[in-house]
C-alpha cells in the first residue's frame, strides 16, 4: 500500500491531516511530510511577515524553517519529514553537503532534498556514505531516475526518495503519470533501493492514479488530502485516469527507456528544463523572505 505524506510548510495542515486520516474507516495514518522553499514562504506566519514588509534575516529564517521541521516532526515521529538545502545554480555539492549536516541534526526523522542535478548527486553519494536519507527532488525524466540509482548503490531500502513532478509535466503537455509508472518498472526490475514519492500532485485524480500504480509514497497538498480523507482515504473502484491537461486535450505519453542501472550515474542525461526552472522558482520564494 502507498505511503501517504503531506506536502506542507504548515504543521497547522499537518494536524489537521492526521485527525482526518485517522477518522477515515477504516482509519490511515500520516506517514511523513514533504516541505521545500515555496512551502515555507506560504507558512501563514513566513507570509504574513513578509506581507507586512518585516521579512527575515537569512539566520531568522534559517532559524524560522528548523522550528517549523521540528513541529511537524513531533506530530509525525514515526513518518519521514524532508528538509530542502537552498540550492540556485552556484551552489556546488560541498556547500549542500555542510547544509545538509546542519539539517540532520534538526530532527531524527529526516530525509534531505536535494535537486537532481549534477551538484545534487554528488551531494548525495556523500551523504549516503556518512548515513544520512536523502530525497532527490525535482526528476522529469527516467534518465535521472537511472543517475539517482546509480548514483546512491549501496544504500538501503528507505534512504532513498525519488521525487518525479507529475503537475509540471502535465504542464508542458506531457502525461506526468507515465513518468511514475516508467520509474516504479524500472526499479521493480532491478530491485532498486530507491523508492518513488509521486510528487507535484495536482488532483484526486493525480491521487487515485498514484495508488492504482502503487507507487511508494504519494505527497499532496492539503486541498487534495482533505476531501480525499474525507471521502474516506481508499482507493477508488473501476477508476480510469483521463490523461488530459487543463484545457482538456490529450497529454503526449512519455514512452519507457530501457535503460542499464549498473553504468556510473555520470552516463545518463540529467539535464531538464524543468529541473533549472524548479530551481530558480524555489529559490525566488526563499529570497522574497530575506531582508537585503
Amino acid at each position: 500500500m502507498s505511503r501517504i505524506f503531506l506536502d506542507s510548510g504548515d504543521p497547522q495542515e499537518t494536524q489537521e491531516i492526521i485527525q482526518l486520516l485517522s477518522a477515515a474507516q477504516p482509519p490511515r495514518q500520516l506517514d511523513g511530510q514533504t516541505t521545500n522553499p515555496t512551502l515555507v514562504s506560504k507558512n501563514p506566519y513566513a507570509k504574513g511577515r513578509a506581507d507586512n514588509g518585516d521579512k527575515f534575516t537569512e539566520h531568522e529564517l534559517l532559524a524560522f524553517y528548523k522550528q517549523v521541521i521540528q513541529d511537524i516532526s513531533k506530530l509525525i515521529p514515526h513518518g519521514s519529514v524532508s528538509i530542502e538545502v537552498y540550492a540556485d545554480d552556484n551552489t556546488s555539492a560541498q556547500e549542500m553537503i555542510e547544509q545538509a549536516e546542519d539539517m540532520w541534526t534538526w530532527i531524527p526523522n529526516a530525509h534531505i532534498k536535494l535537486p537532481t542535478t549534477a551538484e545534487g548527486l554528488k551531494a548525495a553519494r556523500a551523504l549516503i556514505d556518512k548515513k544520512m536519507r536523502v530525497n532527490m527532488t525535482l526528476v522529469f525524466s527516467q534518465q535521472q531516475a537511472a543517475a539517482v540509482h546509480a548514483a546512491t548503490t549501496g544504500a538501503q531500502k528507505g534512504d532513498v526518495f525519488l521525487s518525479p513532478f507529475i503537475g509540471r509535466l502535465d504542464d508542458i503537455g506531457q502525461n506526468g503519470m507515465d513518468l511514475i509508472a516508467n520509474c516504479l518498472k524500472m526499479y521493480r526490475a532491478a530491485d532498486s533501493h530507491v523508492e518513488v514519492l509521486t510528487a507535484s500532485v495536482r488532483s484526486v485524480e493525480h491521487l487515485q492514479a498514484a495508488l492504482q500504480l502503487n507507487s511508494d509514497i504519494i505527497t499532496a497538498p492539503h486541498k487534495i488530502l482533505k476531501p480525499w480523507a474525507e471521502a474516506g482515504a481508499g482507493i477508488e473502484e473501476n477508476f480510469t485516469y483521463q490523461s488530459m491537461s487543463a484545457n482538456n486535450t490529450p497529454l503526449a505519453p512519455i514512452a519507457y527507456e530501457e535503460l542499464d542501472l549498473s553504468q556510473n550515474w555520470s552516463a545518463f542525461n540529467i539535464g531538464h528544463e524543468l529541473t533549472t526552472k524548479g530551481i530558480s522558482s524555489f529559490t525566488e520564494d526563499w529570497n522574497k523572505l530575506i531582508a537585503r
